[in-house]
C-alpha cells in the first residue's frame, strides 16, 4: 500500500444569528448649555418610545452593543458622551459642549442603546 495522509472524514454547518435588542430614549434640553460646559440628563429625565418616564437605562453588553446620541437629529461624536446605565441616581447621559458650542433650550435629544444576542447553532457529523 503506497504512503498517504489519514485524515479525519468530518462535515460541519451551523447557523449563527444576531438579535438586536433595540432601546430608544428621548429628551428636550430645559435650558441653554453654553459651551464649555456639560449637559447632564439623568435617566428619570428621559422618556421611552411609549412617551412613558424611563426608569433604567440597558447595560452595554460586553463586546456586542454600542449607543448613539443625537442632539437636533445630529449624531454626536462620542468622546463628547458619557453613558452610564442603571436606574434612578445612578443612569445618565452627560454631554460635553465645547467651548464656542451650544445646545439650545428645548433642543430634541435622543439616545439609541444597541445591544446584541449572537447565537451559533453547529451541527458536525463524522
Amino acid at each position: 500500500m503506497p504512503l498517504k495522509i489519514m485524515k479525519l472524514a468530518v462535515t460541519a454547518g451551523g447557523v449563527t444569528s444576531l438579535t438586536p435588542t433595540v432601546e430608544r430614549f428621548f429628551h428636550e434640553a430645559a435650558a441653554t448649555v453654553t459651551g464649555a460646559g456639560t449637559l447632564t440628563i439623568n435617566v428619570e429625565d428621559f422618556w421611552t418610545d411609549t412617551g412613558a418616564d424611563a426608569a433604567v437605562l440597558p447595560a452595554l453588553a460586553a463586546n456586542n452593543s454600542y449607543f448613539n446620541a443625537y442632539v437636533n437629529g445630529v449624531l454626536q461624536m462620542n468622546d463628547l458622551l458619557v453613558y452610564t446605565p442603571g436606574g434612578t441616581g445612578v443612569g445618565r447621559l452627560e454631554i460635553t459642549v465645547p467651548a464656542g458650542s451650544t445646545i439650545e433650550a428645548d433642543s430634541p435629544i435622543v439616545l439609541i442603546v444597541t445591544n446584541f444576542a449572537p447565537s451559533t447553532t453547529v451541527d458536525i457529523t463524522t
